[in-house]
């Protein structure tokens, strides 16, 4: 979308742990490919464990990973003691998630002092052809001053 300002000249290193810490993600197979300041993408390869019962990759899934990858773009722009919270997401689910590989990209589209809004992108990849399959919209509350809830 533009240049951001990063308040953690670090981000990207806590922003990979973090992701590391995150039990949902390494249960969905889920890793971390591209941290950049206001963009995060996760990608997660196809198992039969995230299929729904015509062989596609499952929506739960799919918002879980998209949710996820919104979320820690907006945290690159965050202080290092900030915590990220979401607030909503919508998703549009534009054609079946048929592939090997599913890959969201979360951006940000407004960064604020409490608020921050995203959009989220997610391509399916098959056979070597990459298509747009969802788009979320996203708002995200950052947390300052809360020690449980920081990174």
């Amino acid at each position: 979308m533009g240049e951001f300002q990063v308040a953690d000249p670090d981000f990207a290193e806590r922003v990979r742990h973090s992701f590391g810490r995150q039990g949902l993600m390494a249960h969905l197979g889920a890793a971390m490919t591209r941290v950049e300041p206001g963009i995060v993408e996760i990608e997660m390869p196809f198992t039969d464990d995230l299929s729904q019962q015509h062989g596609f990759y499952h929506a739960g899934g799919i918002a879980s990973v998209i949710d996820t990858a919104g979320g820690y773009a907006a945290s690159t722009l965050f202080a290092a003691d900030d915590g990220v919270l979401t607030v909503e997401f919508k998703i549009n689910l534009m054609s079946p998630a048929d592939g090997d590989l599913l890959i969201a990209r979360g951006e940000v589209i407004k960064p604020g002092r409490t608020l921050t809004v995203t959009k989220g992108e997610v391509f399916v990849r098959k056979d070597g052809e990459t298509k747009l399959c969802a788009l979320m919209q996203q708002t995200l509350m950052r947390i300052v001053g809360r020690s449980g809830i920081q990174g």
